[in-house]
């Protein structure tokens, strides 16, 4: 089956089909590196990463790029605030960025260009705008004229007569048209600035995104993306200076991530209605989040919510218990490529959920990257290897352990290309119970002692004993299971 992606220029699904065959050139709009990233900033990251993932696990050679604009008004004013620089101020958000994001195992582009290392490659571009025609000069000011490129508001499907009949704001002066944006900005005091042909200034938002995919991908490229708020004007400016200055088709593929809403309101810093993902990590894994953003398509809005959050915790630990109880019973997972057969009515029906997992998922993640659907296979699968270990009362034949140590791989397998399930269940487990306790407020030195009393007692056949110590531990939201090899506990949270 063939790739299909949502373009939003076109706004209909479309076959991809790279510039190159076998090879894939993505630019993604970074973040405005003033401030700790929230939850909007890791779905717009998981998403592209995971657009990333499957593109490579599909075959292609990717070339990805994803931009840090590290000069910029709310810099600027952070650093203002501060008594620092914006230089300052942006590496130390660029440094948090990737911390937050390297937790939740989001991948590092190949290419990740800063704004003010590519001042002369926008200076250049922007001399060429002003040569053709499509920009010009005011006192040190640089605009491009929005008329003078027909294709204006393709993107966004707006009119240009439209927009500039509803435009609320003033026209600064010298501008020429109230929709022209600014390419360059002459400098003001205390702010930083670079020599131009025009004077001292520092360049407008949009350009910088031309300058730098140019750079590396070339003028023109196969896919562009970040979130729908992007898309006017951000993108839209990107189209109109790339195509006016070089004449060709600028990114072939438009794709834009939904919203993240708290209450049905688009969750951003402006709203004051956000949660950092520092904040999410308190209380939760960072993959649980990943979980959580990959449950809806991304081109969807997705409401954040504990509830949701929690439903997504649930699903995690499903997702673990599965491959955890497929290693104690097979000591590994393991992928010998034939899977075995028998006339075991059970056995053949997992086999076949096993054999038709890799085509499933990929159908449904060439059908523009449907995580959801795809994520609904791989619970199919645990759900499955999961009955069929419980319907087992005795020991698994060497061909029932062959199916579930494949069943095992195959669901990691398509779980990695997610970016999920990328830890062992004993590390995940481990970190559950350490934060799960935390917000209990019990010590697991304290949970330990009862656990090694409680085994003592067993182990005198003083059940009453071990009875009263499980029953205290339940009190204390905490689930013990007995194992031939030990005796192995959780805590019981809102989770499970």
């Amino acid at each position: 089956m063939t790739i299909r992606i949502y373009n939003t220029l076109s706004n209909q699904k479309e076959p991809f089909e790279p510039l190159q065959p076998g090879r894939v050139y993505m630019y993604v709009c970074g973040i405005t590196a003033y401030d700790l990233c929230h939850v909007g900033h890791a779905r717009s990251a998981i998403v592209f990463d995971v657009i990333y993932r499957y593109l490579q696990y599909r075959g292609f050679d990717v070339v990805c790029v994803r931009n840090f604009t590290d000069v910029d008004d709310k810099i600027i004013k952070r650093a203002q605030e501060e008594g620092t620089n914006s230089q300052a101020v942006a590496e130390r958000y660029i440094e948090a960025f990737y911390e937050d994001m390297d937790q939740l195992g989001v991948a590092r582009p190949d290419y990740e260009p800063r704004a003010t290392q590519f001042i002369p490659e926008m200076i250049e571009l922007i001399e060429i705008l002003i040569e053709k025609g499509f920009a010009y000069q005011v006192d040190g000011d640089v605009y491009f004229a929005v008329e003078r490129f027909s294709g204006y508001g393709k993107l966004s499907k707006r009119k240009l007569d439209d927009m500039i009949a509803g435009a609320r704001v003033a026209v600064e002066p010298g501008k020429k048209n109230p929709m022209d944006f600014a390419l360059w900005k002459a400098s003001k005091p205390g702010e930083p600035a670079w020599a131009s042909p025009w004077g001292e200034g520092r360049p407008g938002w949009h350009i910088e995104c031309s300058a730098m995919s140019t750079k590396y991908l070339g003028s023109t490229f196969d896919i562009h993306g970040g979130g729908k708020d992007l898309i006017f004007p951000h993108h839209e400016n990107e189209i109109a200076q790339s195509e006016a200055a070089f004449g060709k088709i600028f990114a072939r593929y438009w794709v834009h991530n939904g919203f993240v809403n708290i209450d049905q309101e688009k969750m951003s810093k402006s709203l004051g209605n956000f949660f950092t993902i520092r904040e999410v990590y308190e209380r939760y894994q960072p993959e649980v989040l990943r979980l959580f953003l990959l449950t809806s398509h991304y081109r969807s809005p997705v409401d954040f919510s504990p509830e949701s959050m929690s439903e997504a915790e649930r699903g995690l630990e499903r997702f673990y218990q599965t491959i955890e109880q497929v290693i104690e019973l097979t000591g590994d997972l393991s992928s010998s490529g034939q899977l075995p057969t028998s006339k075991d009515t059970e056995f053949s029906s997992l086999r076949d959920k096993i054999d038709s997992i890799l085509s499933r998922f990929q159908n449904d993640m060439d059908d523009d990257f449907n995580t959801a659907a795809a994520l609904g296979q791989l619970f199919d699968l645990s759900r499955a290897l999961n009955r069929f270990q419980d319907s087992r009362s005795r020991k698994p034949t060497p061909e029932e352990k062959e199916l579930l140590a494949q069943g095992g791989h195959r669901l990691r397998e398509c779980a990695n290309v997610l970016g999920l399930l990328q830890r062992s269940p004993e590390e995940f487990f481990q970190e559950h119970r350490r934060m799960s306790l935390a917000t209990l407020g019990i010590g697991e030195e304290e949970v330990e002692g009862m656990i090694a009393e409680r085994a003592q007692a067993r182990k005198e056949k003083n059940w009453a004993r071990a009875d009263e110590i499980r029953d205290k531990l339940a009190e204390m939201s905490i689930m013990v299971e007995d194992k031939a090899e030990g005796t192995r506990w959780r805590v019981k949270t809102a989770s499970n």
